[in-house]
């Protein structure tokens, strides 16, 4: 069972980063844009870290408070409930 999570956690934050990256060539050559809702969607099924990897090194969405501010507090939340779920483990 803990394997399949982990693989989840890992589809996730993939999914996010790779996301963040199709978003910015799309703006770049001006085409058709992934929906925010749908660059959200990983981020908040577990995949914030990518967002925010894929937020920096693409630097896009990043004058967009609630990207910047968003994907980092998703993070640390995501984050606690990791070190929560090790702990009540032991």
């Amino acid at each position: 069972m803990e394997r399949w999570f982990w693989l989840y956690l890992l589809a996730a934050n993939l999914a996010a980063f790779a996301l963040m990256g199709v978003d910015k060539g799309r703006a770049r050559r001006g085409e058709w844009r992934v929906p925010e809702r749908t660059l959200f969607l990983p981020a908040v099924l577990g995949g914030a870290l990518g967002g925010v990897l894929g937020m920096r090194l693409f630097r896009h969405k990043t004058r967009h408070w609630y990207f910047r501010w968003g994907f980092p507090l998703l993070f640390l939340l995501q984050a606690a409930v990791l070190i929560w779920l090790a702990y009540i483990k032991k």
